[in-house]
């Protein structure tokens, strides 16, 4: 890993080398994905099965014949490991539990001659729910995004995950399941996107499209954005340790190793005031590191994007750590509640020696769906939130109407536009 000083005079520009990500859209991803939707927008059903026959390599005659069933989920759950079905149910509650502080409620005001003001609150009719398939299954995720949807109240929640050459993920189809997944489609790519944005004869069309997937995937939601919602454009995972002279040098090490674990472009960085520490983590990683199966990933990630970096205090690693604005922050030192309001932007902060980030990837209850690549600045994370939509209400009585009336013909006037000031000036005139 690189090795930087904060007192050095190039560290700013250091720094931005090492956090810039280049995540310009590939212009060969984008045509293909253009073409793919079009196709999709304009054949329905008959273009989805084509295309995965080509790239899943299922044969399908028919959209039904690719629509998981109730019962199928089910199977599915009851088949796992009784560890694992209690996994997965703890990951369910807990995230449940958490995301029904979030739910908002409407509200509204009187003012004194009777006009009100206010807020509905409304859940998303129908959400799409994009679940990785294949090599890379999180039913993690399918929880972090369904669970949500669901205590918003979202009327409908449709699935769609690729099962290449016919293998599905018992555990994806057992967290389904317990999530309560209205209808699920073993489809994926920018064609199962195109079929939810658009709809088919057998898919509805969505209000939202969640979840991750591949540069295919990213592309189609970036294309369909407008015509329907999306959750996010996710870069990157990573991680940013803030630690003292007291932290566990081997929990460090493997905590940063939880993230480059994701992928070679992963980043993980330490920022610590400690001298004796970072030489601590440097000795763990060497110690650690050949144990990790997919040890390839870790050292790429950790070489071409890792960083431990001394800086003067824990304070200044605050700072730092607002310009990086990364999606997991980990404040593994002793009094965790005292670098917290120096904290501004972060995805998920993880408080204290204990707090390891996998525990939000899985059960503390907080949801993993996180901004990345600097968007924590103007972003948050997953939420309720995400699943309602707010409309706004206006009641003019008699008497607000000639009040505020004459203020918006005034303004009407003025930028010319005479037809909403007649429409006020007519509530003004009557009796």
């Amino acid at each position: 890993m690189k090795l930087l000083n904060t007192s050095d005079t190039s560290f700013l520009d250091s720094l931005n080398a090492l956090t810039h990500h280049a995540g310009a859209l590939d212009e060969n991803v984008d045509r293909v994905v253009a073409d793919i939707l079009a196709d999709v927008r304009a054949r329905g059903d008959d273009a989805v099965l084509e295309y995965t026959q080509k790239f899943d390599h299922i044969d399908a005659s028919a959209m039904t014949s690719l629509e998981l069933t109730k019962a199928e989920m089910k199977s599915a759950f009851d088949s796992l490991d009784p560890e694992l079905r209690d996994a997965l149910i703890t990951a369910r509650d807990r995230i449940e539990a958490y995301h029904r502080k979030q739910v908002a409620e409407g509200w509204r005001y009187t003012e004194a001659d009777g006009t009100q003001l206010g807020v509905k609150i409304t859940p998303l009719d129908r959400v799409g729910l994009y679940v990785p398939g294949g090599k890379a299954a999180y039913p993690s995720s399918l929880l972090m995004n369904a669970v949500p949807a669901k205590v918003a109240g979202v009327g409908e929640v449709i699935m769609v995950v690729p099962t290449p050459n016919g293998v599905k993920n018992q555990t994806v189809l057992a967290a389904a399941h317990i999530a309560n997944v209205d209808r699920a489609f073993t489809i994926g790519g920018a064609q199962a996107v195109g079929a939810l944005a658009y709809g088919t004869k057998t898919i509805p069309q969505v209000d939202k499209i969640v979840g991750p997937g591949n540069a295919y995937v990213a592309a189609a939601k970036r294309r369909v954005f407008g015509i329907v919602g999306i959750d996010m454009i996710a870069g990157p995972s990573e991680i940013l340790v803030i630690a003292d002279d007291a932290a566990n040098p081997d929990w460090v090490a493997m905590d940063l190793f939880s993230q480059a674990e994701h992928d070679e472009v992963a980043q993980s960085i330490l920022l610590t005031p400690s001298a004796s520490l970072i030489k601590r983590v440097q000795a763990s990683i060497e110690k650690l590191l050949p144990q990790m199966p997919r040890k390839d990933i870790i050292a790429a990630s950790l070489a071409g994007r890792g960083a431990i970096v001394h800086t003067r205090s824990l304070e200044e690693a605050c700072d730092i750590s607002n310009i990086i604005a990364p999606e997991h922050l980990e404040l593994s030192v002793a009094d965790p509640e005292a670098l917290l309001p120096r904290v501004k932007h972060a995805g998920a902060v993880f408080m204290g020696y204990g707090s390891s980030e996998s525990l939000g990837d899985y059960v503390a209850g907080t949801n993993h769906v996180l901004p990345t690549s600097r968007s924590a600045r103007f972003s948050s994370p997953l939420g309720v939130y995400d699943f309602q939509k707010r409309t706004s209400l206006i009641y003019a009585s008699p008497a607000g109407a000639r009040t505020l009336g004459r203020a918006a013909a005034t303004l009407a006037y003025a930028e010319g536009l005479q037809a909403h000031a007649r429409a006020a000036e007519m509530r003004m005139e009557s009796k």
